[in-house]
This record gives structure tokens, C-alpha cells and sequence, in this order.
């Protein structure tokens, strides 16, 4: 799993873009005259891309192109490099993946928003629920955009608002896939949390992490862990076995509901589910009922029922 470093304090306080419908656009952008009676659907606008053309294959061999010549909706269309990309990745054929409609459906349905999004109006850094369920998001890195999806992969989107229809458009270079790791899964593929796993698995915690939530944990790495042991004067062993502390210590890292780094408030408290707050500082620091302070080593790591951000120090209560 990759993680990313933290990201400047500008993108923590912008303000997310509301998603809207799409305005009247320059007559021709992708897609006919000023007329919208004139212009193609979604799928006979991808099909004038000769770059896009295994995406059309994959919308009819999965009974999509009816869908998606209707309605009103946003599409990120995977180019044919990003389709034969993902083959390699997948260790699979065209012919096999093709074959597989309900695996096929669900891939491409992640790339679809029911509502119509031009880029001006893309909520950066904010989740985005396509119609097949999970999420993603978007981000500006300059002039660029780019998509990770629910398995923490980077995707650049390498054009923009080619206007059908019924929706708009956008071309993406790599195939978006949905999360296939919970919140414990996502720690146990991580070796610097590998702790944190003994913990949660310790305090009987693993079924409620497993759950469908959506949660935000707070995930301190194995060094943030024997710095505590330091502080506290134990041993690893008498911490996992002391199951109340350890319960407690462990759900002041939780937060009910989906929280990424751009809806995150600073100094505004955010209640765990142990009870008691904690709060983002100015400096973009973690601050405990304590009032000690913990740093962001990785931010926004997605799994299929929430969001983990991986921290340098353990949280306490009062």
C-alpha cells in the first residue's frame, strides 16, 4: 500500500467545491453543436475516441451502453493503455475479464457519477460516491488531476469535460478500482502498524473494525506504540493485557464516519468513540485530552469501510 506524505496546510481549510449540475458549456466541447439534441450520448461520444475504444467494448460486454445513453451522468473513461495496464496487474486476459460481467460491471460502474461534474465543479479532496458503491477522490497537483481510488491507486485524469448529451466526460489513464481491504486488512498489509494489529486483535476489537461503518482511525505506528510503553513505564505484553486500558486507549483512535483530510476542521474538537475529543491544531498536529501533540505520516489510506491516517504518536484521554 502506498502512502503519501502530508499535504500543506491549504488543503486541509479549502473549502470543497459543491457538485452541481453542469452549466452551458462552449458549443462542440466533445460533443456536437449548441443544440443538446444534437450532441452523442455518453457512449457514442466515447466511441468517436479511437483511444477509448476498449472502454465501449467493456460498457457492451458488460449491458451497460443502455444505461449510459441515458440519464444524466459523469464518466471516467479509462483509456486503452489504462485497460491493457490493468491486465498485466490483474495477471488476466481481455477475453477472461470481458467475460466476467459481474466483475466487469462493477469496475466500470466505479467510474460513473450520477449526477453530471465538469471539472470546475470536482469536489477535490473530498469523497466521491460513484453508482457502484465505494469511493474515491480528487486531487489538484498544479495543472494536473489526479484520482486515487479505494485501493490507494493514482490515476491521472488527461482530459477533461467532453460534453455528451446526457452528462460529460473526462478521460482517465489508469482503470479505478474499488477497495478490497477493510480497516484491518489495511493495517495488517501495513508492517509499521503491525502493533496496532496486536492491539486491536488483543482488545477483541477486530469485529467492530470490520464493520461496515464507515470509520476514520487515527493509526499510530509501531514506533508510536514503544515510545508509549516508554512513557508509561510498561511492557508490551502487560499493555495487550491489560484489556480495559488497552479498549480505551485504542477507541480514542476511532471516529464514527468517513473523515478525509480536507473535512477535517482545525482546532475544532472531533469525538472519538471513546467518548472524549480530540482536535487538529493550527500547526497540523494531533492534539490529546493531554495535550500532547502527534504528526501525520500518511493521510487519506483507503479501505473498503472507511478511512485510517497514519500517526507518530499514541492518543491518550484524560
Amino acid at each position: 500500500m502506498t502512502m503519501k506524505p502530508n499535504v500543506s496546510r491549504r488543503h486541509w481549510i479549502a473549502g470543497a467545491a459543491a457538485v452541481i449540475a453542469v452549466p452551458t458549456l462552449l458549443a462542440g466541447c466533445g460533443g456536437g453543436g449548441s443544440d443538446p439534441s444534437d450532441r452523442k450520448n455518453l457512449v457514442t461520444l466515447a466511441q468517436s475516441k479511437p483511444e477509448l475504444s476498449l472502454f465501449v467494448e467493456a460498457v457492451d460486454a458488460a449491458g451497460l451502453r443502455e444505461t449510459l445513453s441515458g440519464g444524466s451522468y459523469t464518466v471516467f473513461a479509462p483509456d486503452n493503455n489504462a485497460f491493457a495496464a490493468l491486465l498485466a496487474e490483474l495477471g488476466t486476459t481481455k477475453d477472461a475479464l470481458f467475460a466476467d460481467t459481474s466483475l466487469l460491471g462493477s469496475v466500470l460502474k466505479y467510474h460513473v457519477l450520477s449526477s453530471v461534474v465538469p471539472k470546475d465543479a470536482i469536489p477535490l479532496g473530498k469523497a466521491i460516491e460513484p453508482i457502484g458503491g465505494g469511493f474515491f477522490k480528487i486531487e489538484r497537483q498544479g495543472n494536473d488531476y489526479q484520482v486515487t481510488d479505494g485501493r490507494n491507486r493514482i490515476s491521472a485524469i488527461t482530459s477533461t469535460d467532453s460534453v455528451a448529451a446526457n452528462g460529460v466526460l473526462h478521460v482517465v489513464d489508469r482503470v479505478l478500482l474499488p477497495a478490497d481491504k477493510d480497516i484491518v486488512q489495511t493495517a495488517q498489509a501495513t508492517p509499521d502498524l503491525s502493533i496496532l494489529v496486536e492491539a486491536v486483535i488483543a482488545a477483541g476489537l477486530v469485529d467492530a473494525l470490520k464493520a461496515p461503518g464507515p470509520l476514520t482511525v487515527f493509526a499510530p505506528t509501531d514506533d508510536a506504540f514503544a515510545a508509549l510503553l516508554a512513557e508509561l513505564g510498561m511492557t508490551k505484553d502487560a499493555l495487550l493485557a491489560d484489556t480495559a486500558l488497552l479498549t480505551k486507549v485504542l477507541t480514542y483512535h476511532v471516529v464514527a464516519g468517513r473523515t478525509l483530510k480536507a473535512d477535517i476542521r482545525v482546532d475544532a474538537p472531533i469525538t472519538t468513540l471513546q467518548g472524549q475529543t480530540i482536535r487538529v491544531n493550527a500547526d497540523l498536529r494531533v492534539v490529546d485530552q493531554r495535550n500532547r501533540t502527534s504528526g501525520f505520516l500518511a493521510t487519506d489510506v483507503f479501505a473498503s469501510n472507511g478511512v485510517v491516517h497514519v500517526i507518530d504518536r499514541v492518543l491518550l484521554p484524560a
